[in-house]
Order: C-alpha cells, then sequence, then structure tokens
C-alpha cells in the first residue's frame, strides 16, 4: 500500500507553478536540492532569492519521522502544544530500545519486557494526536522511511540526523531535534539557513569489491566530519544514475557524517523499480508526471562548477574498497594501503566481531551481497575467525530474505548471530561479552559511527565502518589487513583459496513479502484515548516550561567544563545504556557531558566545583550550582555537538542551569537544538580566545541587554589574580529565534502564541 498518496499527489501538482517562480525569481537553471527547497517555501511561490548560506528561510515539509528515543521527548513537547492532531502526516518508530544479545526472538521480547512502559506511552500519543507507530520489530525508522514514505521531490524532517537517508528516493529529508519536529506537527512554518550546496560528480561504474558505501567514505575521508556542514550535497552523472536506490540511501544516510545538512539524488529508473519493488506503482506514476521537476536542470549538471558552491568528482570505475576509522568516520583508508597504516598506528589487527546492518547497510541488496560471500567461503571450506552479527533493516527485508535464503547462507558461520530489525550496535545498545573489562581491540561493522565507546561502551574498542561485504570478507578471515582483491585464506584442507567477488540482487526476483509489518494506525478520532505518565516513573517525566529570560545580563557564572578536542552529541548526552532515559529530562540529565574531556585535567566526568575547591562528576557539580542560583556556561572546542541529532544534548544543560555554550564552531543541529531550549549558542570571534579561558573563572556578559541579529556579545573572565580577559563571541541568532531565548525556549513562545 502507499501512505498518503494524496498528500504526494498534492505536491505534485505545485510543481511546475512554483518552479515556474523560482526560476524566475533566480534567472538561473536550478539543481535538484533548489527545486525541492523552492517548492516547499511556507510563503509558497517565491518572490525573492535566498542566500544560500546566509538567509533564515520558512519551509513546509511534507511529513515528519520520530524514532522512540528521541521521539519521547518531541511527543511531550508536543503534548504541551495544545494541538488535537498532528497537521501534516508523521510516524513514530520504535527501533533504539532493543539491546543486541542472544538473538532476534529473545531480544526482542525482553526489550518490550524491559521497555513496555515506554512503548505504551508512544502508542497511545501517537494513536490520540493520528500518528503512525511502528512497533518493536517492524524495523529501524530510516529503513522503514524508504520503504514506505518516502518519494521523490519531498521535504521531511526527522527527530533523527540519519533522516537523510531519504535522499536515496530523492528527498530533502534533514534530521532536526525535537521542538522543530514539534513546530512542523503543530502546522508552523519550519526555519532552515538556506544551505550551500555540495555537488559531486559521479562518473564510470562500480564492479568487483567496490560498493555505494565506498562512495561515502571517500567522501567523508575528502569533506571531513564537518565538511558538509550547512550543505546539501547533491550527486549527479552518470555513476549516479548506475546506483541502485538504497545505494543511494546509504551514500546519503552517511552524509550526517560530514556534517551536511542532507544529501540527495535525481530521480531516475533506480528509484522507480524501488518503489515499484516497495508497493508504490502510484507514486511512480505521479512521479512520472513532474518528472523533469524531479532531478537537477540539464545545464547544472553539464556545467557544475557555475551552479554549486563546490564541486567534487569521483570515478567509481577507479574507486577501491575503504576502511573508515578508528573512532572518526572521516579517516579514511583504501583496502589496499591498510596494512600499513594500521602497523604505523598500532591498531590492533584481529577481530573478534563483524557487524552487518543498522540503518546504513541493512537492506535486501546488502545482505544478498553479503550472504554471496559467506557461501562462496563455505564452498570453499573456509571457516570464519570472527562472529558474524546481523541486523536485517526491516521486518519486510527479513521475512524477503528468510524466505530467498539469505538469513539461512549467514546462519551456516556456526558462530553468526541474527539480532532483532533494530539499531542495536550501531547506537550502543550491545550487550557485548567482555567489554566491560576495557581490553583494546578492533571491530568492523557496516554502520556509519564509529566514536569511542559508541557500539559497546568501551573506549578501547577501535571500530572501523566498511561495506556489507568487506565486513563479511574480514568476519572471515579475522583480520583487519586482509585484501580480499590480493590476499588468499586458507581452508579446512590445507588449500590457499580467493573469495569470489561478491554478487547480489538490487531487488527480490519475487517481490518482497511480508505477513505482518508492524504498524499500528492511529485512531479516527483520538479525542478519548487517554496519555498516562505515573509522576514516580523513572523512565517518563512531564515536562514543566523552561524560565523565560529576565531581561539581564547573566553575571557571576562559572566555566562548568572547558571542553577538550571532539565533543560529540555522544560525549554530551551518551546513549547505550542511558538510553532508558530519554523520556525522563531530569534522569537523562545525569549523563550530561560525563564523556567530554576536561581541558583542565584532561579527564573524563571530572571537573573543579567552585563552591569548595573539590572535584566532582559534571552533573554534580552543575546541580550543585543550580542549587546555590549560580549560573555557569560551557565551552567548547571545534564542530561542538557532531553526531546524532538528540536534543537532549541541549535540554539536559538547559534543564540544569547552564545558560550559555561558547565555542569555536557548532555542528548545524545541535546549534539550532540550543536555540529551540532558549540557551545561547555563541562562537569565539577569534578561536584564541578558547585558549585564555581558565578554570577558576567569573563570566560576566557585559551586553546581554543588547542582544539583536548581528551583534557581537562581549563576556568578561575574571582570573584569580584579579586581571580580565575581554572576549567577543559572534551568534547567528534572527529576531525569531532571540525571542525563543527571551520566551525561555521555542515551545513556550508557542504556547503564548496560542493563548
Amino acid at each position: 500500500m502507499t501512505f498518503d498518496i494524496d498528500m504526494i499527489k498534492k505536491v505534485y501538482e505545485r510543481y511546475p507553478e512554483r518552479i515556474a517562480a523560482a526560476r524566475q525569481i533566480t534567472g538561473k537553471p536550478l539543481t535538484l536540492s533548489e527545486k525541492i527547497l523552492y517548492t516547499h517555501l511556507w510563503e509558497g511561490n517565491a518572490t525573492k532569492e535566498h542566500e544560500r548560506g546566509n538567509s533564515y528561510v520558512d519551509f513546509a515539509p511534507d511529513r515528519v519521522a520520530m524514532q522512540d528515543a528521541t521521539a519521547q521527548m518531541a511527543l511531550l513537547q508536543f503534548m504541551q502544544a495544545g494541538k488535537a492532531k498532528v497537521a501534516v502526516p508523521s510516524t513514530a518508530h520504535a527501533d533504539h530500545l532493543i539491546q543486541a544479545r542472544v538473538g532476534a526472538e529473545s531480544d526482542l521480547q525482553e526489550g518490550i519486557n524491559k521497555n513496555s512502559e515506554v512503548f505504551n506511552f508512544l502508542g497511545s500519543v501517537c494513536d490520540k494526536y493520528g500518528i503512525g507507530f511502528w512497533k518493536p520489530g517492524a524495523g529501524i525508522i530510516h529503513q522503514v522511511v524508504l520503504e514506505n514514505y518516502a518519494f521523490p521531490g519531498g521535504m521531511m524532517i526527522g527527530t533523527d540526523s540519519h533522516t537523510v537517508n531519504a535522499g536515496g528516493l530523492g528527498m530533502v529529508a534533514i534530521g532536526v531535534g525535537g521542538a522543530d519536529a514539534v513546530d512542523v506537527m503543530a502546522g508552523m512554518a519550519w526555519e532552515l539557513k538556506m544551505p550551500k550546496l555540495i555537488g559531486v560528480k559521479l562518473t564510470g561504474k562500480m564492479s568487483g569489491w567496490t560498493s555505494a558505501k565506498d562512495v561515502i567514505l571517500k567522501v567523508a575521508g575528502i569533506l571531513t566530519v564537518k565538511g558538509g556542514t550547512g550543505c546539501i550535497v547533491e550527486y549527479f552523472g552518470e555513476g549516479a544514475i548506475s546506483l541502485s536506490a538504497t545505494g543511494k540511501g546509504t551514500i546519503c544516510n552517511m552524509g550526517a557524517e560530514i556534517g551536511a545538512t542532507t544529501s540527495t539524488f535525481g530521480y531516475d529508473d533506480s528509484m522507480r523499480r524501488y518503489l515499484a519493488s516497495t508497493g508504490r506503482q502510484d507514486v511512480v506514476d505521479a512521479a512520472d508526471q513532474v518528472a523533469e521537476h524531479l532531478t537537477g536542470d540539464a545545464e547544472v549538471y553539464a556545467n557544475p562548477e557555475q551552479y554549486f558552491d563546490q564541486v567534487i568528482e569521483i570515478n567509481l570505475s577507479e574507486l577501491a574498497p575503504h576502511l573508515n576509522g578508528p573512532f572518526t568516520p572521516d579517516l579514511a583508508t583504501p583496502v589496499s594501503e591498510f596494512k600499513a597504516k594500521a602497523e604505523a598506528n598500532g591498531w590492533p589487527i584481529e577481530v573478534e566481531w563483524a557487524l552487518i546492518g543498522s540503518c546504513t547497510n541493512s537492506s535486501y541488496e546488502d545482505l544478498s551481497r553479503a550472504a554471496s560471500i559467506v557461501e562462496d567461503a563455505v564452498a570453499k571450506g573456509v571457516k570464519p575467525k570472527a562472529i558474524l552479527g546481523i541486523n536485517p533493516g526491516s521486518e519486510q527485508v527479513k521475512f524477503t530474505a528468510e524466505r530467498d535464503g539469505f538469513l539461512d547462507s549467514f546462519r551456516k558461520f556456526e558462530n553468526a548471530r541474527i539480532f532483532t530489525n533494530a539499531c542495536g550496535p550501531c547506537i550502543g545498545q550491545w550487550d557485548r561479552e567482555g567489554a566491560d573489562k576495557g581490553e583494546k581491540n578492533s571491530i568492523i561493522h557496516s554502520f556509519n559511527r564509529n566514536f569511542a565507546k559508541r557500539a559497546d561502551g568501551n573506549p578501547n574498542t577501535h571500530a572501523f565502518v566498511a561495506s556489507p561485504e568487506m565486513v563479511a570478507a574480514i568476519a572471515i578471515s579475522g583480520r583487519l589487513d586482509f585484501n580480499p582483491i590480493t590476499d588468499t585464506l586458507t581452508a579446512e584442507n590445507g588449500e590457499q583459496i580467493k573469495l569470489n567477488e561478491p554478487s547480489g540482487s538490487e531487488l527480490p526476483s519475487k517481490g518482497f513479502a511480508v505477513d505482518d509489518n508492524g504498524y499500528q494506525a492511529p485512531s479516527a478520532d483520538g479525542s478519548t484515548v487517554e496519555v498516562k505518565v505515573s509522576p514516580t516513573s523513572d523512565r517518563l517525566q512531564l515536562l514543566e516550561e523552561f524560565p523565560a529570560w529576565d531581561g539581564k545580563n547573566i553575571t557571576g557564572a562559572r566555566v562548568l567544563i572547558k571542553a577538550f578536542g571532539k565533543c560529540t552529541t555522544d560525549h554530551i548526552s551518551m546513549a547505550g545504556p542511558w538510553l532508558k532515559y530519554r523520556g525522563h529530562l531530569d534522569n537523562i540529565s545525569n549523563n550530561m557531558l560525563i564523556g567530554a574531556v576536561n581541558a583542565y585535567n584532561m579527564e573524563t566526568n571530572k571537573v573543579k566545583n567552585q563552591l569548595d575547591g573539590a572535584y566532582g562528576e559534571v552533573p554534580a557539580v552543575q546541580r550543585a550550582y543550580k542549587a546555590a542560583g549560580i549560573p555557569s556556561i560551557v565551552v567548547g572546542d571545534q564542530n561542538y555537538g557532531e553526531g546524532s541529532s538528540r536534543e537532549h544534548a541541549a535540554m539536559e544543560p538547559r534543564h540544569l542551569g547552564v545558560k550559555a555554550v561558547l565555542v569555536k564552531s557548532f555542528a548545524r543541529i545541535h546549534e539550532t537544538n540550543l536555540k529551540k531550549q532558549g540557551m545561547l549558542g555563541l562562537t569565539f570571534a577569534d578561536e584564541t580566545d578558547y585558549d585564555k579561558i581558565q578554570e577558576d573563572d567569573v563570566v560576566n556578559f557585559l551586553d546581554l541587554d543588547q542582544f539583536a541579529p548581528g551583534k557581537q556579545l562581549t563576556l568578561e573572565f575574571i582570573h584569580t589574580d584579579g586581571t580580565k580577559d575581554i572576549v567577543l563571541a559572534n551568534h547567528t541568532y534572527n529576531d525569531q529565534q532571540i525571542d525563543w531565548f527571551k520566551a525561555g525556549s521555542a515551545l513556550n513562545l508557542i504556547k503564548q502564541q496560542e493563548n
């Protein structure tokens, strides 16, 4: 079935007129990204050209998607908005709270038992407010969205940074915090700074061991984890057309790792095939009516340097398989160079675990190609050295892969584990035996992120990112330095063999099949549905309004922590075992910044309490400041808040009384989340001022009472010896965002406007 086909048809109906208006305003050919953006302007037809990288623009997204960990806070906020029903099609997906331990069946049941309170809450809220609910075991949100909701030329926001996966079907799909989702679900405009555009021209065609995953692993190496910040990455060229829709999704998915606002591809035959195979021929029929508008103009792709802010060209025929990592997804190494690099860096070579799945690589095609490697090894008498774990992307993928024998292929490895259709190890939901010992080791996976502690909680686990087929090959060899293109393996009979190149199916020849896809439709009238939250629950907590700004300068503030180096949202608000508190703001605030490295002692979760001079855990020290009525600030390094969209990383400091975050630079989503929650997100006008801030400083804002767009703020740092430094801070707040700050949060302002 096709969900929301009438909405999709209405989007396509307005395309010709709105594209014509955009052409007239801009006076030039348009990229696909521009077509989608201008077609989704809140105002309707374009009346002015929006400056890329500068103009704040109001948009009207077509739909909203939420995963269970972030949906809790998003829906708790939506409940405060006073709306009877969501204004746009919206869904919530139970995929983050199921821990991988033994295998699919037992892990799923244990996950349901442990999280029944949260699942029941989500189910009832969805039922009440007209939101579709995908139950535990239904699949990973982004795979389910690709199979059921994504459509070429659409715009979607989602409360997960990998919402961008839907670019594989030609959408502009953007990860946001829950407060942004509330705006759209409440029928309001959604604001975004007009993105800059990076064009990636793909030429040639992949073959052998190279896969779509290697495209984004290569791009990550080129652009780094912040090179895409504030940009949409648009892929085009003959190489782009040669990729499958799910391969395109993989590339777009991991665009989050370069900080990109989103990534996308033009509508083509691979999308038609995928839509038809997943039961959406009616979307194909509708899209074909406006197909010329669902890709960039020919002039753009012929002369990309004239229309994109940056252009990268990659020849797929020459692209090699890559392994990225450890500890950062942009450390890209071609497989042929890996052995020397590993030796030089002292990376552990032996691999105990190899993992296939996550929202990035869990499609039918991914499983089929990895299964071909396993079948080849079995046929040649080679046993795997590492444990192979599999997380199918959805119940539909799992059911079809089971029918077509791929899961049986994996089971031919005695130590293979088929886990639940859920995120599992990718987001730290993995009860890995022995991880608590903290031993130095390596794993390889087909996921997107590989920050320290992310998969198994062990800071000494070196995680490397590769394609599913490379993961399978390395699982067989048990060594990271195994190059299947050139190296041999020893069979049980002593013979030296080489693995065949991977093969697979883009789509199932018999079509997709499923008995129960796990979807729960909401009630037509949810007015009688009651949503219950126990006041004694340690999992869920109704929200209280954050206090409004008093209009005065913040004075007498203390430096809670000066974070050193990489400080992602994982460092600010860890996942793993903390996921269970995502619906309870006070409880989850006990993980605030416990992973950040304190620049003053190079330790984690150990900061100086300025009240008594003792060192304590970050949340405890901040709670002491809050109890004493003392404001505080957090200081950070480059690309602060990189990674997941989790708004808890902004809500926790807000809840505990932190007033401002002053850093060298922000990741896009985190900066927006801070603004939405009524926080001050500021950047050093001079990055070297970071070095001037001392552990015992007292901080005064000198001109916050004159807070205005484009006007720097002045901070005074008074040192213990009586000297002081004046630091200028930049900000990107516009008038509306300053109103959020004044009101205490964007949600407070919504409620004020409703009354």
